[in-house]
């Protein structure tokens, strides 16, 4: 394992804390951790102590950041195992008494060090049609259904859904599985007073909802704190076997069918 040395910086004090970082750094073809020490200040946070990395020992690690206020969704990286924003994961919440590990996301490709190619959530939101009204609609809507699907509106898009996801993570399932960032949006639009279009073919036979087995691992990640499996994965699968295997409606169906 390498080891990268802390330069001298008199501004910090002799006293100030530090925490020892184990961070990947490698490309697609593998890597291993590297250590670095870095001073630790109040209300630092990660990412913080990412760009310590940067400005003081390897100008060339690769990290993707932008807003640094948990809202771009750019940071995501895990951090002792757990898939997180660096941005939100204060420093004085680790235990300093150890190496701090931070990876990348592991459901994607590594493109470099921290970064990998997140470019497959992008195919698969290709997949899904957009929110469509019906022709002469009333935009009118009650206040509790604006408050039903706002919840699906908060996703920043930092993928940790998809990344913990043992579907994708695990089982590798990216051709036959959207994962629960997808499920999120088609929530909102499946959900949505005026929206017209039906997507619970497309749930069944490309997206795969069936392969979820409601673990809310994707839940208990989500900075958004938005309730994944709860209030829009259990819901599309009850749509979907309502659709496709409820036997009232199937028979109600079949009859339709006969006397056309």
């Amino acid at each position: 394992m390498a080891t990268a040395t802390q330069p001298t910086n008199p501004g910090l004090g002799a006293k100030t804390a530090e925490a020892t970082l184990k961070i990947f750094r490698g490309d697609s073809n593998g890597g291993a951790p590297v250590e670095y020490r870095v001073p630790v200040a109040p209300g630092m946070v990660v990412l913080d102590a990412l760009h310590y990395v940067q400005a003081h020992q390897a100008p060339d690690l690769a990290v993707r950041w932008n807003c640094k206020a948990g809202k771009c969704g750019s940071c995501s990286a895990e951090v002792n195992g757990k898939p997180r924003l660096t941005c939100k994961t204060r420093m004085d919440a680790l235990p300093l008494n150890e190496p701090i590990t931070i990876a990348p996301m592991k459901s994607f490709p590594v493109i470099k060090d921290l970064v990998t190619d997140v470019s497959f959530n992008y195919r698969v939101n290709k997949k899904i049609p957009p929110f469509t009204p019906a022709p002469g609609t009333d935009w009118k809507m009650y206040q509790r259904d604006i408050d039903r699907v706002q919840e699906f509106r908060k996703c920043i898009e930092c993928f940790l859904c998809q990344n913990v996801c043992h579907v994708l993570r695990d089982h590798k399932k990216q051709d036959q599985f959207a994962g629960p960032r997808f499920f999120v949006r088609i929530a909102g639009l499946e959900m949505h007073p005026l929206d017209s279009a039906s997507r619970t073919k497309l749930l069944k036979e490309e997206l795969g909802l069936g392969y979820c087995n409601i673990t809310k691992c994707c839940t208990e990640v989500c900075p958004e704190d938005i309730h994944i499996t709860d209030n829009a994965i259990i819901p599309l699968k009850e749509r979907v076997v309502d659709e496709y295997y409820d036997p009232v409606l199937a028979l109600v169906r079949k009859i339709k069918k006969a006397v056309s």
